[in-house]
Formats: structure tokens, C-alpha cells, sequence
């Protein structure tokens, strides 16, 4: 029997591992030293390998290695009887979280498995009681980040001690080129210095998402363990005001596969762990330093200086100071994205929530500004986190964006984006809308009855605007939106901060503190699926509500699947800000309703899936009720959902009712 390449290099990886988990050099190290010293001659001066055979087979060595050393068979799903399995239907989705999938494992490759093995003195909930078989209870999710892998475990019931057993397979590749391919060995993981990045999520019984902890886990210990295989417990603290106050504790193993051949002392590790912390810290200090006087430079400029919102660092959710640049980098999103206007779109899909203020007092904000995956995993954050995460989108597609900080009317602060064209066009992004506006800047110097272009933007100053690789402070008269120029090679306008003093501190790998980039993940959810369950749930309460009010309900089944194209045409719109396909529509409900009947539709946009939150917001407008609630001669009703997915579980939810009568005067 002759076998490919690769499978001969995956069977002797097999066997080696096997071999070592045995302890085959132990042994083999035992029985030469015995057979030295029971069976060598005097006149022998040494062993040949038949003897050191013979030896190995008489003691059951050779037998216990072919007992043990197994080998499954892959089984074709012919064989198993599964060819005349059905497929299931369209608007089903196997919800199974039980079945455990398959996982190519390189036998070339090295692998961080990493366990979840429960959690502990989680006292928020201490008093929780005990959830019910089936009862709907809040939850906790952990989510896992690290070198570009992204995991999640199942969801279980919030509780004191959560039953968080999970398991994740993480790959430690190398980084150089033509290295990808190569196992990483003792000294290249050492030199590894990406965190796991651990998010925990709470969603409670209404589907609302809180951040309860977000911790970069240094992994690289398990390379002092003598069997590659490690037990810690970790200590996770909350986030914002509570960053100071410990959360929970989750214990966990740390076990690297295949074990390396090569143990680090656990003072090499400190070591090296101590030469990141000094030189990140270093860099830290002389930007800091910079920082300073170029902001003593810049109050010096004009008196009005010192009134400008100009924002060179942010506190993230565990309370570390980091610059404003850092938080923006070059996300490209694969095939979730097609265009710069579909991930501006997403972003606004993604909910606004700013951090909670314990005790509320002040009347101003708490300043959060996340991570990324946090921001991602929570599926809601504040204007900030939109704004950097739009920004990255953006720089992805190859546009020239910036972050702006400035105001809205009343002085509020808030961030947006902005782009600027070669023609120098320069076009703001809403990134909690998804609406764009074209800047035209107003001439104050120009003769009072000159036409002056109207701004239609909501926003009244900018401070300061900034990427992934500048940053630039506004040094005008004025700091008003529409008399701004945003002109940044001129000097007198902006005042540019050294593009290489902020890549010192925020370009990729330049520090150790930076949280590295998690990539996109794709839909969660089966459109098609969501949308006929959502839609079942609203005929029913509609059928539940009318008959509360005394009235029957008739559905028109044909005059519902009509509707689709107009909520189609009101998500293309939102994506491409054009509209089409309204002729079509309009024909098509003439058709539908008869000589001499009133047609009336309400189309309502959602970012959640919540049945009885949906419907009871609709209700609140009168346009709404009066169809829900219709009553006359032949009466039929219509209501259609459409759930269009995007990434990160992030959905545009629309619903339209309509309702057809006859009229009689």
C-alpha cells in the first residue's frame, strides 16, 4: 500500500505524538541501562539494535506501543445510511448546539487548547435562583480573539458559579514570509506576543447585551510547563467606572499540541515579558512627551485654542489611557462588505448605547471609548465606537477618511466621519444613520448679499480630526463647521502632529498594549428563516389584538407577498441612497385591490427581532393603529417582515402592515 506525502508525514506525526505521550525515551533509557548492565558481555563493548530489540520485546514495550496506537477509518456517509436523509426545509435551521464538528488539525502545525472549565465568585449573582428546564433566563457568552481567530461559547444561565465548559482550538502560526507553513517552535511562541483577547457578554431575558468583562490573557506560560499543559485561574474585572472591581473568576487549562520538545524556564518567559513591558512603556513615555509640547505649541497659536475640542487621548472600557489614533486601523471586510455605503450602513445597524454613569450624577457622560471586538461582541456602543469603526471600513476600501470630533447643536459633543475626494470634495458620514453630506464651505469674507451654500449637516464645530496615521488639531479663526477648510497641508489651518511620533504608539505591533485587530465574522442568522418566524409571531399578535377589540381578522396572503418588493426597495435605498422599483410596487397594489377599496400600508424599520417590542412600538403611531385596528365592509389585512443580515449578527429589520377595505359612505 503507498500512500501520498502528506498523508506519510500526518501518519509519522501521529505515532510520534503517540510515541511521546507514552514516555518511549523514558522507557527505552530504563531498559538499555538494565540490559547494560544484566546482559553485556565483558568482552562486548556495545549493544547492536537487534539486542536492544530483543530487550525492548521481552520486557512488552514493543507490545504495549502497537496495543495502544489506534487508527479511526472515515466512514462515508453512504455507508451510514444517510444518502436518503431528506434536506430540511427552507425556513428551518438545525438550532442543535450539541453536535460537535469535525476540525482539520494540521499535524505540521502547533495548537494552543485552550479550556474553559467553569467560573466562580461571580457575586452579582449570587442571589440569582436557579433556572427552570426551559425557562428564559439571562445568559453569559464568552468570545475568544486571537491572531486573527475568533471564537464564541454556547450561551448558559447567568449564575454565581457559571457552567462555562468550553473548549477552543487555537492555531499559533509564524508571521514570516514562507514560515507559515513551519511548526512554531519554543523560542518562536515565546517571541509571540498577542494576547488571547477574552470578551464576556450578559444578554439578558429581552435580548439587551451588557459588557461585564474584557481581558487580554498572556498565554505564553504554558511553555515552562514540563508536559506543555497548564491550570490557571483567571481574574476578570468589569469595565468603565467598575474597571477597579473584580467581575468573576474563570479557571482554565492551558495544553499545547503537539507538546514542544523544548521547555522554557519560567525566568526566561518573566524575562521576556518584563523587555516587552520597558520598551512599550518607553515608547509610551516619549510620545507622551511629545504630545505635551505639541499641545503647549498649538494653546500658543491663538487665544480661541483653548476652547476647541481637541482629543489626543480616551480611556477604553478597562480604563487605559491610549491615543485617539489608536483606535483606528485598516479593516478590510472580505466579501461581507461590497462597498464603502454598505459598511456605512452596517455601522449604523449596530446599536447606540452610551456608558452607563453609576449614580448619574454631573449630567455628563461616563468616557468609554471600546476595543473593537468588545464594541463587535456587544453588538451596540456610543457615537465613538461607530465613528472609529466606520473610519476603519473606509481606510479598508481605500478611501482617504478621518475621524472628526466636534459638536452637534446645543454643544453636544459627538464624532462623525469624513472623507476627502482627489478633487478635494469632502463628504461627512453619519456613521449612527448612515446619511452622507457634501461640505461646502461658507466665505465670511464675502459681500452680504453673495449666495452662500446652506449646510444641511447637523454637526456646529470641529476640534480636531484623525486616522490610523495622523492627527491634526483645527487652528482656524473659527472652529464653525461650515467656515472650516479642510485643507491639511496648510499649516496656518491645521496643526498636523509628526506622523512618526504617532506610529510609534499606534501603527500595528509598534506597542505590546495595543488590542490587536479581530477580523469581521459573517451572518449569524438564515434571513429567510428569521423573516417567516417574525412574521408569524405579528400575525399573531395582530390576530390576538383585534380579537381583544372585538373584530375578526382575514389575512390576504397575496396582497402580504406584494409588499416584499416595497420593503426591499426601502433597504436598497438605505444602502445606496437611491431609490427604485416603485413604479413596480404601485402597479402591483393597483392590481391588487379592487375597484371601489382604500388601500393604507405603514412600513416601520427595527434593529432588533423582539416580536412584542416591534408591534407594541407600531401601535404607538395613530397611522399604525388605524390599520392594525381597521374596521368597515370586507376587511382584509397584509403584513410582511423582511430581515436583511449582515456581519456580526447585525440586522435591518422591516415590517409593513396593510390593510384593504371597502368604502362606504
Amino acid at each position: 500500500m503507498s500512500l501520498p506525502p502528506e498523508k506519510a508525514s500526518e501518519l509519522k506525526q501521529i505515532i510520534h505524538n503517540h510515541l511521546i505521550k507514552m514516555n518511549i525515551h523514558g522507557k527505552i533509557r530504563d531498559v538499555l541501562a538494565e540490559t547494560v548492565r544484566e546482559d553485556l558481555d565483558p568482552g562486548r563493548s556495545s549493544l547492536s539494535e537487534e539486542d536492544i530489540l530483543r530487550a525492548l520485546q521481552r520486557r512488552g514495550i514493543v507490545d504495549d506501543v502497537m496495543k495502544d496506537l489506534h487508527f479511526s477509518k472515515e466512514v462515508p456517509d453512504t455507508e451510514l445510511g444517510l444518502q436518503n436523509i431528506p434536506k430540511p426545509a427552507t425556513h428551518f435551521i438545525d438550532t442543535d448546539p450539541t453536535k460537535l464538528k469535525k476540525t482539520n488539525v494540521d499535524p505540521a502545525r502547533r495548537y494552543l487548547y485552550l479550556q474553559v472549565l467553569g467560573g466562580k465568585a461571580f457575586l452579582e449573582h449570587l442571589q440569582e435562583p436557579e433556572p427552570l428546564p426551559g425557562q428564559v433566563c439571562s445568559t453569559f457568552t464568552l468570545y475568544l480573539h486571537f491572531r486573527n481567530q475568533r471564537f464564541r461559547s454556547k450561551p448558559v444561565p447567568c449564575a454565581c458559579e457559571p457552567d462555562l465548559q468550553e473548549g477552543f482550538l487555537l492555531e499559533i502560526h509564524r508571521e514570516g514570509l514562507g514560515d507559515g507553513s513551519k511548526m512554531a517552535d519554543a523560542t518562536t511562541m515565546l517571541s509571540i506576543c498577542d494576547p488571547v483577547h477574552l470578551v464576556l457578554i450578559k444578554r439578558d431575558t429581552s435580548s439587551e447585551t451588557t459588557l461585564v468583562s474584557s481581558y487580554f490573557l498572556d498565554w505564553r506560560t504554558v511553555l515552562s510547563s514540563p508536559s506543555g499543559k497548564t491550570s490557571i485561574a483567571v481574574e476578570l474585572h468589569g469595565v468603565g467606572s467598575e474597571c477597579k472591581v473584580a467581575a468573576g473568576v474563570l479557571n482554565m487549562s492551558l495544553e499545547l499540541y503537539p507538546p514542544p520538545s523544548e521547555i522554557l524556564s519560567p525566568d526566561i518567559i518573566t524575562t521576556q515579558r518584563s523587555l516587552e513591558r520597558q520598551k512599550t512603556a518607553e515608547k509610551e513615555r516619549l510620545f507622551l512627551v511629545y504630545a505635551k509640547q505639541w499641545w503647549r505649541e498649538f494653546l500658543e497659536i491663538r487665544q480661541e485654542n483653548q476652547s476647541k475640542l481637541v482629543k489626543i487621548f480616551a480611556q477604553d472600557e478597562n480604563g487605559v489611557n491610549r491615543p485617539v489614533c489608536s483606535y483606528v486601523r485598516v479593516l478590510r471586510a472580505g466579501r461581507l462588505l461590497e462597498s464603502p455605503r454598505q459598511a456605512a450602513r452596517f455601522v449604523s445597524l449596530l446599536g447606540l448605547e452610551k456608558a452607563p454613569v453609576v449614580g448619574g450624577g454631573g449630567g455628563g457622560k461616563q468616557e468609554q471609548w471600546c476595543s473593537l471586538l468588545a464594541f463587535l461582541c456587544r453588538n451596540k456602543g456610543d457615537c465613538e465606537d461607530h465613528a472609529t469603526l466606520l473610519c476603519s471600513l473606509l481606510l479598508g476600501f481605500g478611501l482617504d477618511a478621518y475621524v472628526c470630533v466636534g459638536t452637534k447643536p446645543k454643544g453636544l459633543a459627538h464624532t462623525w466621519v469624513m472623507t476627502r475626494g482627489t478633487d478635494s470634495t469632502i463628504t461627512f458620514w453619519e456613521s449612527l444613520t448612515a446619511h452622507r453630506y457634501l461640505h461646502q464651505a461658507v466665505d465670511p469674507d464675502a459681500p452680504p448679499l453673495a449666495p452662500q451654500p446652506r449646510p444641511s449637516y447637523p454637526y456646529r464645530t470641529v476640534g480636531c480630526v484623525f486616522n490610523h496615521k495622523a492627527f491634526l488639531a483645527n487652528c482656524q479663526p473659527s472652529d464653525a463647521v461650515e467656515l472650516c477648510a479642510f485643507d491639511f497641508h496648510n499649516q496656518s489651518q491645521w496643526k498636523v502632529m509628526s506622523e512618526e511620533a504617532v506610529g510609534s504608539v499606534c501603527s500595528p505591533g509598534s506597542t505590546t498594549s495595543l488590542p490587536p485587530l479581530p477580523p469581521l465574522c459573517g451572518p449569524s442568522l438564515e434571513p429567510s428563516a428569521a423573516s417567516n418566524q417574525l412574521e408569524l409571531e405579528m400575525r399573531y399578535l395582530v390576530v390576538e389584538h383585534r380579537k381583544d377589540l372585538g373584530l375578526a381578522t382575514v389575512w390576504d396572503d397575496h396582497l402580504s407577498y406584494v409588499l416584499s418588493s416595497a420593503l426591499a426597495a426601502y433597504e436598497l435605498e438605505r444602502c445606496t441612497g437611491t431609490s427604485c422599483g416603485n413604479e413596480e410596487f404601485q402597479d402591483a397594489v393597483r392590481r391588487a385591490v379592487p375597484d371601489g377599496h382604500t388601500f393604507k400600508g405603514f412600513p416601520i424599520h427595527f434593529l432588533h427581532r423582539n416580536a412584542r417590542r416591534a408591534f407594541a412600538t407600531c401601535l404607538r403611531s395613530p397611522f399604525c393603529d388605524e390599520i392594525v385596528c381597521c374596521r368597515g365592509d370586507r376587511v382584509r389585512l397584509a403584513v410582511r417582515v423582511r430581515v436583511f443580515a449582515y456581519p456580526e449578527s447585525a440586522c435591518a429589520v422591516w415590517v409593513m402592515f396593510a390593510c384593504k377595505y371597502r368604502s362606504v359612505l
